[in-house]
């Protein structure tokens, strides 16, 4: 394994042109939720059609996080990462420019592939760059509080453009932050790959573990639609469950697997997959619904119920830096414990708002809490996930990481944007309405 010098990389520039790639991608999981009636009536979509502007991207960003990141070790992370840029910027300008809906949903699933390669890549140059302990808990420290913002700041972002400027700039936005990222590739991010050892491949892993997570993720964007205990969803859930249990027989057996198995002997990286999975699936559930509530209850806007959740959002990124240092201090272990109940008190406390509530009364406690509980949770994980891992698997790691939450992800990027909220016109007061802005029907 040969890797440049870390002297000869300005190591804190090449981790803003990261953590900048790494926003867009995320930004892109629920940007096109608040522009989705617009695009629906511009690109004359069906109303079944149209939520696959979301959930293609969800499935392809979900499906391919893991062999993106063997890739980044196998082929080298810079040269993945360009080519997971090229894809990302290239369907984000067809996106822009699409005039029909066939070609946009194409368009996205190809920003998903593209963005499914980028994370794991640059995630992984970020663990080469920095030595495993207190500097590197500040990086991770800093992209899991990027992280844990991206969702809702995509929320913003996607109705400001829609409303100022069209649609089609939530895409084109992009083109010049991925194109000035892959012009500035070559000059600032250090590559690694093996050199002198016989690089093996894993087709018959990558095929199963690919296909698997494909169909999981589909199935679960689509169940709340087509229902848990539908026909569809059971016979695509046990498909894919079939698919990951042959990946998993064939790591056994394969001399090069594409996931070694050992890898879940380190004690943190196993917890940390573990409890990211639950994160994911609590704090995304919360932010759905709580979307729903300020949208078809409260008539907020799809912008005002962005602009709601800065709450969390700058919440989790004030508190990314003390939970690092925790991180450092102590240990992942309680930090992650304490991000857990956090989230857990939050969602709790949200289930005591009255149908007739208002942000500051009602719902500005439990973002808050929420929001302190995604900075202790999602920094931990980014630590933990990472924490013994040989750097010739640092990218198989951060897939993990990213594979983990994609599914929940996924369901509620697909979702968020679905039903048509009861929204009147904007209240007084804007951008949050006014205590007596509430539903007025029983």
């Amino acid at each position: 394994m040969t890797t440049e010098p870390v002297s000869q990389v300005h190591r804190w520039r090449a981790f803003a042109v990261l953590a900048v790639a790494f926003f867009m991608t995320i930004v892109d999981l629920t940007i096109v939720n608040v522009a989705l009636p617009t695009i629906g009536r511009k690109l004359h979509f069906s109303e079944s059609d149209l939520q696959w502007v979301v959930t293609a991207y969800g499935i392809t960003f979900g499906g391919f996080l893991l062999l993106g990141g063997r890739a980044a070790d196998l082929l080298g992370r810079r040269r993945i990462l360009m080519l997971g840029l090229a894809v990302f910027t290239a369907a984000s300008l067809g996106a822009g420019l699409a005039t029909s809906s066939g070609f946009l949903i194409a368009m996205r699933g190809l920003q998903g592939l593209g963005a499914a390669v980028v994370l794991p890549a640059a995630l992984s140059i970020v663990m080469n760059m920095f030595a495993e302990g207190a500097e590197r808990n500040k990086a991770l420290g800093l992209w899991g509080g990027i992280g844990a913002a991206g969702a809702t700041i995509g929320l913003i972002a996607g109705g400001l453009l829609t409303r100022y400027a069209g649609w089609q700039y939530i895409f084109f936005l992009n083109v010049p932050i991925g194109a000035a990222a892959l012009l500035l590739a070559p000059r600032i991010f250090p590559e690694s790959r093996l050199q002198g050892v016989r690089r093996r491949f894993d087709p018959l892993g990558a095929v199963t573990v690919t296909g698997g997570l494909l169909l999981l993720v589909y199935a679960i964007s689509k169940a709340p639609q087509a229902g848990w205990g539908s026909v569809r969803t059971v016979s695509l859930l046990a498909v894919s469950a079939a698919l990951l249990l042959a990946f998993l027989v064939v790591e056994t057996r394969v001399e090069a697997p594409l996931l070694p198995l050992r890898i879940f002997r380190l004690r943190t990286v196993a917890v940390a997959n573990a409890v990211g999975l639950l994160l994911g699936g609590s704090f995304f559930a919360f932010i759905f619904i709580g979307t729903l509530y300020m949208q078809q209850v409260l008539g907020y806007s799809a912008l005002q119920a962005g602009i709601a959740w800065l709450a969390t959002s700058l919440t989790s990124v004030a508190l990314a830096g003390p939970a690092q240092l925790l991180v450092t201090r102590i240990s992942a272990g309680p930090v992650m414990a304490a991000g857990m109940a956090l989230i857990a008190g939050g969602v709790l406390w949200a289930t005591q708002v009255p149908v007739h509530g208002h942000f500051w009364s009602a719902l500005a406690g439990p973002f808050f809490v929420a929001g302190a509980g995604t900075a202790f949770g999602f920094v931990p994980i980014s630590i933990a996930g990472l924490a013994g891992v040989v750097k010739q698997e640092g990218g198989l790691a951060s897939g993990q990481v990213a594979t983990c939450g994609s599914a929940s992800v996924g369901t509620y990027s697909s979702n968020v944007g679905g039903p048509s909220p009861k929204s009147g016109p904007p209240a007084s007061g804007w951008p949050l309405p006014p205590a007596s802005a509430h539903l007025s029907h029983s």
